[in-house]
């Protein structure tokens, strides 16, 4: 019995030690990105595997763009349809996170989120898709991160040039070339908030462009623009 106290003993604390150097390393990566623009993310990986499993030489369409050099129109687009609260909130939003769940319990099923922009961008940045009381524990921390190291600026920065927006497709200048055959400066109001109306469902959105539940979401959107705060 004494053995087992103390191999359980041993246990833990390695245990506990893992989880702290697994902490330290996801804090070096985001001081890292803090000044460097990231050239992948754990969200772009799974895509890639799973395009390559089709196709051997397929590729992700991505182009890094500065902030300045990305629409207000579309900045205002998502903000006004993922996280009205952005630029005040300290990433969460707990009002919204209540409504969420009211609405899935009214619904019988989970149909909305609740997640913050930082929350998704921690999630894309190095979560799985897979959803779990860890990952939700391990997003939160992360978020935390984020939010205490970074800029609002940054965060928005970072999560218009990362986040999925097609079959293949990441981030604000792929996204408006691949839809409308221009670059990320040059969207429109319109074209900004049918953008920012596929984040949630980008790959189906895609492969149906002109969905009607598409356009009714873009003309939401569309009117919320106006009162959307950006950073």
């Amino acid at each position: 019995m004494r053995r087992l106290g103390r191999w359980l003993k041993w246990s833990l604390l390695g245990l506990i030690g893992l989880v702290l150097a697994w902490q330290f390393w996801l804090l070096g990566w985001v001081l890292f990105w803090k000044w460097v623009d990231p050239g992948t993310t754990r969200f772009m990986e799974i895509r890639l595997v799973e395009l390559r499993e089709q196709n051997p030489d397929a590729r992700l369409k991505m182009q890094w763009v500065p902030y300045e050099r990305i629409s207000p129109h579309l900045k205002r687009a998502i903000i006004a349809a993922e996280d009205a609260s952005f630029v005040d909130h300290e990433g969460f939003d707990w009002e919204g996170i209540q409504k969420a769940i009211e609405k899935n319990q009214k619904r019988g099923r989970a149909v909305a989120g609740g997640s913050t922009i930082s929350q998704q961008l921690a999630k894309n940045l190095f979560l799985t898709p897979t959803r779990s009381y860890f990952r939700k524990a391990e997003e939160a921390l992360i978020t935390l991160m984020l939010e205490t190291l970074w800029s609002k600026r940054r965060i928005f920065e970072v999560y218009l040039n990362v986040i999925e927006w097609g079959n293949g497709v990441f981030g604000a200048e792929a996204a408006a070339r691949h839809y409308f055959g221009i670059g990320a400066a040059q969207l429109g109001p319109e074209q900004a908030a049918k953008l920012a109306g596929m984040v949630p469902n980008p790959r189906y959105y895609d492969r149906n462009r002109s969905a009607p539940g598409l356009g009714k979401k873009a003309a939401i959107i569309f009117a919320r623009m106006p009162a959307a705060e950006i950073p």
